[in-house]
């Protein structure tokens, strides 16, 4: 999936979906109230998040899942929003969601890898609960009386059974389907596209960190600079005046009226910046040998315009330096860590931050079961109760991304775990 309207705080463009809207991973500062509810589980630490947080955006419904085993929803309609929480379209949950059961194929997925995305994912709820308020919508699976809380139980739990199975060196309890089904409510998501109603299945596209070569210091290869904005003067919004053209003329450069405005991170050549421009976390393998993560941080609140060539899109974004591949977060600061193979990007405010997903795909006996997190989200997907994308991994060239995505489905069916 493309971030050619709003990178979120990961990366490329699926190749599948490279024409798409773009990702954001932005979220909204919230004054919340002090108070605080416990979410504890055996074996695992408490954790809290603000009460009234999570009574305002469940609107009051506590309803009973276990009470609905049909999933059948018998309340109002849901009410599907956009980025920017207005209001699109409405639909019973019941054509979306229901009860099932994963088949009896293992599960498949670095173990590791995966704890490492559900500990980052449960940790931002517990920091920054109050102050993303986005988090803490129940979204469309509220229909069938899942809380914030059931999302909060469900990442415990898996990360207790993960540690555990860890430490003792064994295969995790969670590529079995069978501990799956007698854990967890296993809830189908049936597509739903106001424009398609003949689809059924997800569509899984997928996306990328890619490596670029770039320089420390301006050579005469390596002369386009990629800027970070500095802290203290962010406020007065000096760079939303500019183009992505004004900032190639040289304007933050010696000379130039905004020197000193903004710090050049690295250094590379036109391809290289368009393409880390569009691909939003990006890794630059430098000349001297070193090796460093780079994320787009905020642009210059200017419309990218489908059509017009990358080189003539007026907007443009700075960048931060970052110590892994980020995805979802309010701001680039508390963006959540996360790995490929078990990451998906999705609709955050109508399905729900830390979802996890299981994809099934293939037949017979090349029948898979491929198991993620929602951790990550974008432009596409607000609103968007048809589609995830993946984070596939880290590659070199589109050509070696495209080899290794072609093994990997268009169309999936999807499930969403619940802890009983």
């Amino acid at each position: 999936m493309s971030i050619l309207l709003n990178p979120r705080s990961c990366l490329i463009v699926g190749f599948t979906a490279f024409l798409s809207a773009g990702l954001v991973g932005g979220g909204y500062l919230h004054t919340q109230s002090n108070t605080q509810q416990q979410i504890s589980l055996a074996s695992v630490s408490e954790n809290s998040i603000s009460a009234t947080n999570l009574h305002k955006n469940n609107l009051g419904q506590q309803n009973n899942f276990a009470s609905r085993p049909n999933l059948i929803s018998a309340s109002a309609p849901y009410q599907v929003i956009d980025e920017f929480k207005k209001y699109k379209y409405s639909v019973n949950g019941n054509k979306i969601i229901s009860a099932a059961k994963l088949p009896t194929n293992n599960v498949n997925f670095n173990q590791k890898d995966l704890l490492f995305v559900l500990t980052n994912t449960r940790k931002y709820y517990q920091d920054y609960a109050n102050q993303d308020p986005d988090i803490l919508r129940t979204g469309l699976l509220n229909t069938a009386g899942v809380t914030v809380q059931d999302t909060l139980k469900t990442l415990d739990f898996m990360i207790a059974v993960l540690k555990e199975d860890i430490a003792n060196n064994r295969t995790t309890r969670l590529q079995n389907p069978n501990f799956i089904n007698a854990n967890f409510k296993v809830i189908k998501w049936s597509a739903y596209k106001p424009q398609n109603s003949q689809q059924k299945r997800l569509r899984i596209t997928k996306y990328a960190v890619f490596t670029h070569t770039g320089s420390h210091k301006k050579t005469s290869n390596y002369n386009i600079p990629i800027y970070s904005l500095k802290d203290n003067l962010i406020g007065d919004n000096f760079y939303t005046k500019y183009t992505k053209q004004d900032v190639l003329s040289g304007i933050y450069e010696p000379g130039g009226r905004e020197y000193g405005k903004v710090e050049p991170l690295a250094y590379l050549t036109r391809k290289g910046l368009e393409e880390a421009l569009m691909q939003g976390t990006i890794l630059i393998k430098f000349t001297d040998g070193t090796r460093e993560f780079f994320n787009v941080d905020r642009n210059n609140g200017m419309s990218y315009v489908r059509g017009v060539k990358p080189t003539a899109q007026k907007r443009y974004w700075y960048f931060r330096k970052v110590n892994a591949i980020k995805g979802y977060g309010y701001k680039i600061d508390a963006k959540i860590s996360i790995k490929p193979g078990v990451t998906f990007a999705g609709d955050v405010l109508n399905i729900g931050l830390g979802r996890v997903i299981v994809i099934e795909y293939g037949q017979g006996k090349n029948k898979q079961l491929k198991i993620g997190v929602i951790a990550d989200t974008g432009g596409a997907f607000l609103p968007n109760l048809y589609q995830l994308d993946f984070l596939a991994g880290i590659f070199k060239t589109n050509k070696d991304f495209t080899r290794y995505i072609s093994q990997l489905p268009e169309y999936a069916t999807a499930y969403i775990l619940v802890k009983k």
